[in-house]
């Protein structure tokens, strides 16, 4: 390929981490510190979920994925000014006691942009607006003069106990809402509530009376027909530890979600257009069917986490007699795995994917 990119930025970082899941996971209060968990919690906002796995894998947890809610996802689409966020039921339910999440319209680095997450209000502003508010924020690198910054970010914790009406630092929130960010916007809204799954679209939420447009989002598969899969066992993932080896990998996870047919064992492209080869990691290949399963809207990282669970739990399910003890298993299961790519809307976070093998094994990539 023409090598066309720029040589003036900073190149774009992947970091890989090879880990271990921890012994016993509560489902209902998995660890928020190892890995692969820490990894999901960090990026907020999604709009892209794929699921990467086998066909036989796929056909064990498809009707759990298809009639369980943990496989399809419920948010909403709300035109809202931002100081109705802090406004009578809507601020009591949904942020001092309840835990919802919402983005709103615009481009980072460029519009006023606004985000809430466990009740962290973010706000992007460009200079003249940020002077206009008259709030305290922080300076950010925007890409253009070094010494002069034009964004800047504001937050609050609206749980603190002086996020109240009546108190100074809220009076200023307000008056800046309503003076100056007073615009009507759309947002992406998610309830973190399990029971706004019948209450939303039934009109029963606080967020009703803003008439808002519930998306429900199911999932998509695709099955890929003869692919060339890399035989990774437990003994092959330390050559992963090299970065030409890592990244020829996710490459390929990539590329099954592109649906590409450079890795079809059928392919017949001429060299001179495209010399890709699938990775061969010293274990050989084989030929299998690939399922491609895709979620497209606004994903939460509990739903992330969730569905994780649930595909360890049916799909790569090990008897304990079967286990070794060092995260593998006696009878090589390591063959059967699944991937999960994740990618963030731009300005809060870039891309990651994991792998987990049969047994505790689990791969990670983090990019920028």
């Amino acid at each position: 390929m023409i090598d066309i990119r720029k040589n003036d930025g900073p190149y774009p970082k992947c970091y890989f981490t090879h880990s271990l899941l921890p012994g016993y996971i509560d489902p209902q209060n998995p660890s928020t510190k190892k890995k692969p968990f820490s990894t999901f919690l960090a990026q907020h906002f999604s709009h892209t979920l794929d699921l990467i796995l086998p066909e036989e894998l796929y056909e064990i947890v498809r009707a759990r994925l298809e009639s369980e809610p943990v496989g399809q996802l419920q948010y909403a689409q709300v035109n809202m000014k931002l100081g109705e966020l802090l406004e009578g039921d809507f601020f009591n339910e949904y942020i001092k006691k309840g835990d919802i999440m919402m983005l709103s319209e615009g481009r980072p680095l460029v519009d006023s942009v606004f985000s809430l997450y466990k009740g962290i209000l973010r706000l992007e502003l460009d200079r003249p607006t940020y002077e206009r508010c008259g709030l305290q924020g922080t300076p950010i690198e925007d890409g253009g003069r070094k010494h002069q910054k034009a964004r800047w970010v504001i937050e609050f914790d609206l749980r603190a106990s002086n996020m109240v009406h009546g108190k100074k630092l809220f009076s200023r929130l307000e008056w800046a809402c309503r003076n100056v960010l007073n615009k009507s916007i759309v947002w992406l809204f998610y309830n973190f509530n399990p029971s706004s799954a019948e209450s939303l679209p039934e009109g029963r939420e606080q967020i009703s009376k803003h008439h808002p447009y519930v998306q429900t989002t199911r999932p998509m598969p695709v099955v890929f027909e003869r692919i060339i899969v890399p035989d990774l066992t437990l003994a092959d993932l330390s050559q992963l530890y090299e970065q030409e080896n890592s990244l020829a990998l996710v490459e390929w996870l990539h590329l099954i979600s592109l649906e590409s047919p450079r890795i079809r064992s059928d392919d017949k492209i001429d060299s001179f257009l495209s010399r890709y080869e699938v990775p061969n990691f010293g274990s050989g290949a084989s030929t299998k069917n690939m399922v491609h399963v895709r979620w497209n809207g606004f994903i939460p990282p509990n739903f992330v986490q969730s569905l994780f669970l649930l595909v360890s739990k049916h799909g790569l399910k090990v008897a304990k007699a079967e286990q070794d003890g060092e995260g593998g298993t006696k009878n090589q299961q390591e063959g059967r795995w699944f991937a999960m790519t994740a990618k963030a809307f731009a300005g809060y976070g870039g891309c990651y994917t994991t792998v987990q093998f049969a047994g505790r094994e689990t791969l990670t990539w983090e990019c920028d």
